[in-house]
């Protein structure tokens, strides 16, 4: 669809006409937050979880949620139905609505802008799947709220643009030498036939797929630790990986100038892969 039906403001209109005030606190402060569901076919993956996750968000920064639950998988199956594609990646923005520039919250209740879209999903080649992807490091310098979904994605931008100007998939993050994330996945290293991830504080977005590879790892009998991991430890692991809703899990062969492992994907890598997948399907 060349211009697709979304959700603004309790209306579907074609994303060519969808318009908001210019002092909308997300277009003015980057004040809103936001969440991102694939959707296989034509189901919600994690819905419970994602629901949560938004939920967070908006009570973390204080916007006032408005709808319920049901509410909100109504309006999000309504945008669904719309398209065609029988696999999407819906993306769901809440803002704390419009009102006069000031920094503080405006004085007087506003309303949320409330935005809904989708689009087919586009997930890694069978080459990228098969070969692995390289990445490169640097600083984590972005602020130290990472675990609200915020719009206020500069940092993230600019961590994405520096893995584009290397060519590679993803820029992975380390704050005074230890590993965070990369710019839109959490990073997870092996050594041993253990899998080990960063903990689940303010300096991570808790992926939802980090929830699902806790459960992953427990059905297929994975050792998993969640610890403060050093750099030196992910340039000599064994292997790592990347995990979001559009990588799902993808593995990583080469780190800066550093081949990991082997330079293959490696053993636990394919048993989380073809674990996810038949998540998908149930």
């Amino acid at each position: 669809m060349n211009d697709p039906l979304v959700y603004l403001n309790g209306e579907m209109t074609p994303l060519s006409e969808a318009k908001i005030p210019v002092l909308d606190r997300g277009f003015i402060f980057g004040d809103g937050i936001y969440e991102v569901i694939p959707i296989y076919a034509r189901k919600m993956f994690r819905a419970d979880q994602h629901m949560a996750r938004l939920f967070r968000s908006l009570a973390a920064i204080g916007i006032h949620n408005p709808h319920d639950k049901d509410a909100w998988m109504s309006l999000i199956n309504q945008v669904v139905n719309a398209h065609e594609a029988d696999d999407q990646m819906v993306y769901v923005q809440v803002t704390r609505g419009v009102a006069k520039r000031a920094h503080a919250f405006p004085k007087d209740e506003v309303t949320p802008t409330v935005f809904i879209m989708s689009n087919p999903i586009v997930l890694p080649t069978a080459a990228a799947r098969e070969s692995g992807v390289a990445c490169v490091s640097m600083e984590d310098k972005r602020w130290l709220r990472c675990e609200i979904k915020s719009i206020s994605l500069l940092g993230n931008v600019l961590a994405a643009q520096n893995a584009a100007e290397h060519g590679v998939a993803e820029s992975i993050q380390f704050r005074d030498g230890y590993l965070t994330e990369a710019s839109a996945s959490n990073v997870w290293i092996v050594k041993d036939g253990v899998l080990m991830g960063p903990p689940k504080d303010n300096l991570i977005l808790e992926g939802i797929r980090y929830g699902l590879i806790e459960e992953l790892c427990a059905a297929n009998k994975i050792k998993l630790e969640a610890r403060r991991i050093t750099r030196e430890e992910v340039f000599a692991a064994d292997e790592v990986m990347l995990s979001s809703a559009t990588k799902e899990v993808l593995a990583v062969v080469k780190l800066d100038d550093t081949m990991i492992g082997d330079g293959k994907p490696g053993t636990i890598y394919h048993q989380l892969y073809a674990a996810y997948q038949v998540a998908k399907a149930t």
